[in-house]
């Protein structure tokens, strides 16, 4: 019996230290960017109206695409597929199998066939995973025996203790100590807490507790946004077992992760911003913008993490407070303020009445034109992150690998 009872409290311990997407903690940061650069880049076309372009020379052969087959533009498949070629690093393992599934995930999402697209995937793979499609987390064992200490004394459990009735043997054969200290890969971690999810009636861990595992595959895509996407758009690929497994495959790592990071519309004038909302959520630099503008309205320095609501215990934000004080130099009710606010996930709130007054009061104020666009200011917080990293660093860093991939483009083709 005792060591049921240390089963279920180690299940809890696990669940605090498994290699989630990072906890991310805001930055105070006062004003917006001014005075933004002229675009550079177009906004990206929905895939219901995304053109494909045709004018790619230099096509190589043609390869046969891993089964299943996904319906391919005939008359300009092969110039993609040459394009990619080229803007994939030279150096890496099994370049053609990247290369197909790269390249079925843009044509099965409809994504236009562009070398900023292609390298705007190509910089967050690099960035997340250097090309491994189950990456590697350096002495993840240690970090995850660490936290299971720490979770331990907050429960006064001796590790002792803890480290024997993890001694139970799983489904693989090894106990579940062993698969700890063998853990390597985010994936291994993963198919851990599936067995310890599968074995609860026998063990006596309740029912309804979940894999904590959030995150997976080469890109680093949560497990929430694919099971969101799956139902908005169709997934072009069978696969067996569960949607979460298929993540941390590299075709499903890869077609999640692109369509996250490509299949929305924002006008944003560089793609580092679109490597912001990657790493904060979609939207993220447009509502920092927001809230640079409101922070000159409400004559408050304001945190610029791009979350405009509280979706917890009916917690009202202080971007909400705000606004709701400048309700009446708005025009608008507290009422329709919170209706507006409730688009911050959507391309919609662009369009809303909310938005359109906030930044329209601020350059009156001003005299002066507002971005659009600010880089969000988060701390991110994880278990594997030793060193103070934001997501500019992060935004900074791909953004840096996307320009050494726009320089692979050749000379020859106009896009």
């Amino acid at each position: 019996m005792k060591s049921v009872v240390y089963l279920v409290l180690i299940s809890s311990l696990l669940s605090a230290c498994a290699t989630t997407q990072p906890v991310i903690k805001p930055l105070p940061k006062p004003i917006a960017e001014a005075n933004p650069p002229a675009p550079t880049l177009p906004p990206l076309v929905l895939p219901s109206s995304a053109a494909i372009p045709t004018n790619i020379n230099t096509p190589l052969p043609a390869v046969n695409l891993p089964q299943p087959q996904i319906p391919l533009q005939p008359a300009n498949i092969d110039q993609a597929r040459a394009l990619l070629q080229r803007l994939l690093p030279a150096k890496m393992k099994d370049r053609n199998g990247w290369r197909n599934d790269i390249l079925n995930a843009f044509t099965g999402l409809k994504i236009p066939y562009e070398a900023q697209y292609f390298c705007a995937a190509i910089a967050i793979i690099e960035q997340e995973s250097s090309w491994q499609s189950d990456p590697t987390v350096a002495n993840l064992d240690k970090i995850v025996w660490k936290e299971i200490e720490k979770r331990a004394d907050k429960y006064h459990l001796p590790m002792l203790a803890v480290k024997l009735a993890l001694l139970k043997p799983s489904a693989d054969g090894r106990s579940y100590k062993a698969r700890i200290d063998a853990l390597k890969t985010e994936k291994q971690m993963n198919a851990l807490f599936e067995d310890i999810v599968a074995d609860a009636g026998k063990i006596g861990l309740p029912f309804e507790m979940k894999n904590p595992i959030r995150t997976g595959g080469p890109m680093q895509v949560s497990i929430d946004f694919a099971e969101s996407q799956i139902h908005a758009w169709p997934y072009p690929y069978s696969y067996k077992g569960s949607l979460r497994n298929e993540v941390f495959t590299r075709r499903g790592g890869l077609y999640f992760g692109i369509a996250n990071l490509l299949q929305y519309r924002v006008n944003y004038p560089q793609m580092k911003y679109r490597f912001a909302d990657f790493n904060a959520g979609r939207y993220s630099s447009r509502n920092a913008a927001f809230q640079a503008a409101l922070s000159i309205l409400a004559h408050k320095k304001m945190v610029l993490d791009g979350d405009l609501l509280m979706y917890q215990n009916n917690q009202t934000s202080t971007t909400q407070q705000q606004l709701i004080k400048l309700a009446a130099r708005l025009d608008m009710t507290a009422q329709a303020i919170e209706r507006d606010l409730k688009q911050e996930k959507s391309e919609a709130f662009n369009q809303t009445r909310l938005f359109k007054r906030v930044f329209e009061l601020a350059e009156q104020q001003t005299g002066r034109n507002f971005a659009q666009q600010v880089m969000p200011q988060i701390q991110l917080v994880s278990p594997k992150i030793t060193r103070k990293l934001t997501t500019e660093w992060f935004a900074g860093r791909v953004d840096g690998r996307y320009k050494t991939c726009m320089a692979r483009q050749p000379n020859l083709v106009k896009l």
